[in-house]
């Protein structure tokens, strides 16, 4: 079975000129992860209850539920989505959801909200659970399900596809679906890359470092919304400030569960209005850098 192909090398010194639209220094992807209510829960038929990316911390429940951890998921599908939108909405900002599709049948008026406001929809597994664990026959048909969610909700097949914990298998898997542009279960590069295994695949990469995630991780775990801001805006200076010569992208991604709180809200908006008040910065959705690479740099092997 082929799986991916480590590159220690990528562009090396001399990396291609993005040429952002608007001569753009920066392209800024933010991704809000909708997994709310596809988390692991005997509810759902798993075996163990949810114990990742959340405030509470605990131990797997085998076989029973766990209300706490249930109950802070909820949260983010009840309350975060909605405070979470406003700050894109108030600015005109779209960006991308990355969507497990069992949680966006948990609650579609939510995510028709996102639709409607014009973000894109990237499939994140049809479950938020690690997909190598699971025999390939079935991440197959969760592949196939979030497809056809995706088309019935937006009229268009999904560009992209990030599992999140994919499986040796799962780049094979999008490959052969015959409906995805890129896939972004990398995290190796500030640009956008073609597959050195499938002709055609564009690899964009994604980030767990420029993530809310942190507030929910035991160790390095942010406290405050203030750290998540120093952060980002460090990351982004960097890159705006080197994008005078080398334009790159930089992904954030969010959790309505976690961001969405009210004492860490305010730094989504600080986040925002820092690189809106610099020129030269392109706010997109992932779909918009898939589709700007494979136009100015097609894959020379197709």
């Amino acid at each position: 079975m082929k799986t991916p192909t480590r590159d220690f090398i990528g562009y090396g010194p001399t990396p291609p000129d993005a040429a952002w639209p608007g001569g753009a220094r920066v392209a800024v992807n933010f991704c809000l992860n909708y997994e709310e209510g596809g988390e692991l829960c005997v509810l759902n038929g798993d075996d163990r209850s949810e114990v990742r990316v959340s405030d509470v911390d605990v131990q797997a429940r085998l076989g029973r539920r766990d209300l706490n951890i249930e109950s802070s998921y909820e949260y983010g599908s009840r309350v975060g989505y909605w405070r979470i939108l406003r700050a894109f909405t108030d600015r005109g900002l779209t960006g991308t959801v990355n969507l497990v599709g069992l949680a966006g049948e948990q609650n579609p008026q939510a995510l028709q909200a996102l639709i409607d406001a014009g973000f894109d929809l990237q499939p994140h597994g049809w479950r938020w659970i690690d997909y190598d664990t699971l025999p390939e026959d079935e991440e197959r048909a969760h592949i196939a399900r979030s497809i056809a969610q995706i088309e019935a909700l937006t009229g268009e097949k999904p560009l992209g596809y990030y599992a999140g914990l994919p499986s040796p298998a799962t780049r094979r898997l999008v490959v052969e679906a015959k409906s995805f542009l890129y896939d972004s279960d990398v995290y190796n590069d500030d640009l956008p890359y073609w597959s050195p295994d499938y002709p055609g695949l564009l690899l964009i990469p994604y980030s767990l470092d420029t993530n809310d995630s942190r507030f929910g991780r035991a160790e390095g775990a942010y406290q405050t919304g203030d750290e998540f801001v120093s952060y980002i805006r460090d990351t982004f200076d960097c890159l705006y400030a080197e994008g005078a010569e080398r334009p790159a992208m930089m992904t954030i991604g969010l959790h309505a569960r976690l961001l969405g709180r009210p004492g860490r809200i305010g730094a989504l908006h600080r986040i925002m209005d820092h690189m809106l008040a610099h020129d030269d910065v392109w706010i997109c959705r992932r779909g918009d850098i898939a589709r700007h690479w494979a136009s100015r740099f097609p894959d020379p092997r197709c």
